[in-house]
């Protein structure tokens, strides 16, 4: 066995905690065995590395044992291949497994046999249902499921029955077996699983001997029971599995002390895809060169590109163990690599892109030799290479401006830059073709500079790689730019979630944040009413608004009242619209909120649009000047324009990068959704509106953007400049305090798609 993370002493998260309290007050005996079991349906990822290293570090760290297991229960996705090349993967990242390799379709016999005792107990029937038929009458999260027509069949029916689907008498679909716990139950998970099926199919290791599969819920947790296992570690996708996980043990009569679950959160990592079910059809469409390309987050992609074992360990390693879910900067995946790189690979230069340098007062001929180290000064290791230097060199063409912007630090027209390990250098004559392109630049070179000291004292701030022409050797390099620019999180925000109905008396909240509008507030409120009914119907109950003085001075809250407003409130000072709407949000009893600017720069009817969207199951619907769906009613002025184009730029620049217009004033949330957000945001001023995106991609938040229709107002209390400098600032603090970790991971509920 070797270490799971060099270097690094493992944190005291909590499922260690929960193992250190188990070992010892002497639950399982002082016993510690844990388990990774892949279905071997795949190649293993980057997100395999965490569960492989804490149930490995577990197991090594409490004096326990280790267990690789293939859970091939499904035959009609399995292979072998799968299973060598996952069994090779784990080896490459340094663990092993000893004797302890077991395959689920092995245990077949005694999953058979703990099917019938539920059956014996009546714990369990035959359903002869369609699946389709199945699905309809589980219920939904609101509504209790319906039993099913087969239910109370039999012992012995059911036993004749299910022997029957043993012996491959029935069609597949014909039958299931489905446990008997509770149609009514809260998790739907419990409302009679599935936990057989037929499946005429051949598996990999067991041929056609079987043409029954368990299920994972049924099969799992026996397994474990069978092996030993116990601390069951799973992703926290299992949560609710966790509750049958205990129902099937305690069913087939396993006692205490027994296996149990716990969950933690997956590695999310941004600008990656991590689900074998999203990289398949990459493989199959020819978009990437296989499983191994060194572009995806595949451990075969990772060892094809060149990075080290270790690396992915000691990443794991610093992202942790949590409860909750959050997705991780792809730069800390890149700063593991380098790290381990850093102190374990020779340096050498290379010019991949090559301008040639001649020296004109270097003597012609072989040269010489000058001496440069492999490493650099903060690295503990030693050893040296010799470099040939002589009269034409070459450096990187960007290491070279004609016209330098600000800031160059390398080569220009009568400048000097240090060759790294050699001389200091002066441009003297830059040498074209015909066609105007820059072919050569002839140089001189100081003698007196060997190694790169200039005795003289002077400064010379740029310092450029370089390799001979005589001695130049070609090499091939492989460059490799990310496979997914926009951010993996995009994709999964795209579709809407199954979550349960948030609670509220009415339908729809609309805030609407007011600063000095006491002569239109009146009449707004009212058009917002108007419009809204029109497009929603139902009841008057169903819209509420609100309208939030932000320290206006002009009467804004009486004529807000005056206009038929259901709430009015008046914040002491002028804060910022973020603080407006956030007090809006708090006061909110609709099961949507949504806020739009008090000018009406958006007509109102729209609202409904964005409502119908929620109620699909988004948890958060913006509106996007950007889509190519939008129709401009009223244009804003230039500078207003430019100033909103920058705002844009400046955003996906230094914060987001997938999403088209964040400042549009037409937004809409989930009630719960939204009151988290506003409850985790901090920022009271214009930029509070990209830090809500921040917040709904780092949460994983469902997220759609629709079309508007805009009439600007030409009385906006918006200023391109002022605002804008103060926006760019409220960037930057959210970008600082997004990676100090200021920012709460998402409640329990609210990361991943539901």
């Amino acid at each position: 066995m070797m270490s799971t993370n060099k270097g690094h002493t493992p944190a005291r998260d909590f499922i260690r905690q929960i193992v250190k309290a188990d070992v010892e007050s002497g639950r399982y005996d002082g016993r510690v065995v844990t388990r990774f079991p892949p279905e071997p349906n795949g190649y293993l990822h980057v997100g395999h590395v965490k569960a492989i290293s804490l149930n490995f570090g577990i197991a090594e760290e409490f004096g326990g044992r280790y267990h690789l297991r293939f859970d091939d229960t499904n035959p009609e996705s399995e292979d072998e291949e799968y299973v060598l090349s996952m069994q090779e993967d784990i080896r490459w990242l340094g663990f092993d497994w000893g004797e302890h390799l077991y395959f689920a379709s092995d245990y077949f016999g005694q999953l058979y046999h703990f099917a019938e005792v539920l059956i014996k107990k009546g714990l369990a029937y035959v359903d002869s249902q369609s699946g389709v038929e199945i699905r309809e009458s589980r219920g939904t999260v609101t509504e209790p499921g319906v039993d099913s027509p087969y239910r109370m069949r039999s012992t012995e029916e059911n036993l004749d029955l299910f022997r029957r689907m043993r012996a491959c008498e029935f069609e597949d679909g014909a039958h299931v077996l489905r446990g008997k716990i509770d149609m009514a139950s809260p998790n739907m998970l419990m409302r009679d699983p599935v936990l057989y099926r037929i499946r005429h199919a051949h598996h990999y290791r067991q041929g056609d001997e079987w043409c029954i599969y368990p299920l994972y819920d049924f099969a799992h947790c026996l397994e474990d029971a069978i092996e030993g296992v116990t601390h069951s570690l799973c992703s926290i996708e299992f949560t609710n599995n966790r509750e049958i996980y205990d129902w099937v043990l305690e069913s087939v009569g396993f006692e205490e002390p027994r296996p149990h679950q716990y969950e933690f959160a997956r590695l999310e990592i941004q600008n990656a895809v991590l689900s074998k079910r999203s990289i398949l059809p990459l493989v199959e469409a020819g978009a990437v060169s296989g499983w191994d390309d060194p572009r995806l987050s595949t451990l075969r992609g990772f060892r094809r590109r060149g990075v080290p074992p270790e690396a992915l360990r000691n990443f794991v390693g610093m992202v942790g163990i949590a409860r909750t879910e959050s997705t991780i900067d792809v730069a800390k995946l890149d700063f593991a690599i380098r790290d381990v790189l850093n102190d374990s690979a020779p340096r050498v230069m290379a010019v991949l892109d090559p301008l040639k340098i001649v020296l004109s007062n270097y003597v012609e001929g072989p040269g010489e030799v000058l001496e440069a180290p492999y490493y650099p000064h903060d690295v503990p290791l030693q050893g040296s290479r010799g470099v040939p230097f002589a009269r034409e060199l070459y450096i990187e063409r960007a290491d070279f401006a004609e016209n330098p912007p600000k800031g160059f630090r390398r080569l220009v027209p009568g400048g000097e830059v240090r060759l790294r390990y050699a001389y200091v250098i002066r441009c003297e004559e830059v040498v074209k073709d015909a066609e105007g392109k820059i072919v050569e630049l002839r140089c001189s070179y100081d003698a007196e500079t060997r190694g790169g000291d200039t005795p003289d004292g002077r400064k010379v701030k740029g310092t450029v790689q370089w390799v001979s022409a005589q001695h130049a050797l070609d090499a091939e390099v492989r460059l490799y730019e990310r496979l997914f620019l926009d951010g993996a999180s995009q994709a999964e925000q795209d579709e809407p979630a199954d979550r349960p109905v948030p609670e509220g008396p009415c339908r729809l909240t609309v805030v609407l944040p007011a600063y000095r509008e006491a002569d239109r507030i009146a009449v707004n409120v009212q058009r917002v009413r108007t419009e809204l009914a029109a497009r929603m119907g139902g009841a008057p109950g169903d819209l509420e608004i609100i309208v939030v003085d932000d320290g206006s001075d002009d009467g804004t809250a009486g004529a807000a009242a005056a206009g038929g407003a259901d709430l009015v409130i008046r914040l002491g000072r002028n804060t910022g619209k973020g603080a407006a709407v956030r007090a809006g949000v708090e006061a909110a009893s609709g099961r949507t909120i949504a806020f739009t600017d008090a000018d009406l720069a958006y007509a109102p009817a729209q609202l409904a649009d964005l409502l119908a969207l929620v109620e699909d199951g988004y948890d958060m619907v913006v509106g996007s000047r950007g889509h190519t769906g939008t129709r401009t009613l009223v244009r804003a002025g230039r500078l207003r324009e430019a100033g909103g184009r920058l705002v844009n730029l400046t955003t996906h620049a230094l914060l987001l990068g997938q999403y088209h217009d964040t400042q549009c004033g037409l937004k809409a949330f989930r009630a719960d959704a939204a009151r988290a957000l506003f409850g985790a945001s901090k920022l009271d001023g214009f930029a509070f509106d990209v830090e809500l995106f921040h917040l709904a991609e780092r949460w994983r938040l469902t997220l759609a953007e629709v079309p508007v229709e805009v009439e600007h107002s030409d009385r906006s209390t918006v200023r391109a400049l002022r605002d804008g400098v103060r926006l760019v600032a409220d960037l930057v603090r959210v970008r600082q305090a997004a990676r100090r970790g200021d920012y709460p991971d998402a409640p329990d509920g609210w990361s991943g798609d539901g």
